[in-house]
């Protein structure tokens, strides 16, 4: 090693040693045998009565009612029972103006998957159609047709078959 590196590892080290802690003149006392915890919780969001968070899908199917209409067999057709819940989610969907929805349509088993993908279809265009005539903006809504391949009822049966001929609004979460 060179005279000149010498110097400057010497300097360092001393640099170095200067730096170092220096022990306190009177040490903390010993920890005792006595172990004590606490326990925080964290307080609930601020919500009035600790319902859904508003904005929320939670908080959506609270408001409206539900998320889903129901159709007649072979229909597209919007009757009253479906106008109530319809009018709720269009009410929702003006207070929170940034939620965007998606409209999935259904069908029960019975026709073929053709048939079925574009009764669905007609289905949520009929309810993105009532949203859209009640004041929401078109832009906000999206729809998609699954026809017969997500059934909620398993069944074949008339009474499974109600439940599968459905239009339902998603918000995201």
């Amino acid at each position: 090693m060179n005279k000149t590196a010498t110097l400057l590892a010497t300097a360092a080290l001393i640099g170095l040693a200067g730096c170092a802690k220096k022990p306190p003149k009177q040490l903390p006392p010993a920890p005792s045998q006595e172990v004590t915890t606490t326990t925080t919780t964290t307080p609930p969001p601020a919500n009035e009565n600790n319902g859904p968070t508003p904005g929320s899908r939670a908080d959506f199917v609270a408001q409206a009612g539900s998320d889903t209409v129901h159709f007649a067999t072979d229909s597209s057709d919007i009757d009253s029972e479906a106008t109530g819940i319809l009018t709720k989610q269009a009410a929702w969907l003006a207070k929170f103006p940034n939620v965007r929805v998606t409209i999935e349509g259904h069908c029960d088993e019975r026709g073929t998957r053709e048939y079925n993908l574009a009764l669905g279809d007609r289905r949520a265009n009929a309810a993105k159609n009532f949203l859209v005539n009640a004041g929401v903006n078109a832009a906000r809504i999206s729809v998609i047709s699954y026809g017969k391949e997500r059934p909620v009822a398993t069944g074949s049966d008339e009474e499974s078959w109600a439940q599968n001929r459905r239009a339902v609004s998603v918000v995201p979460q």
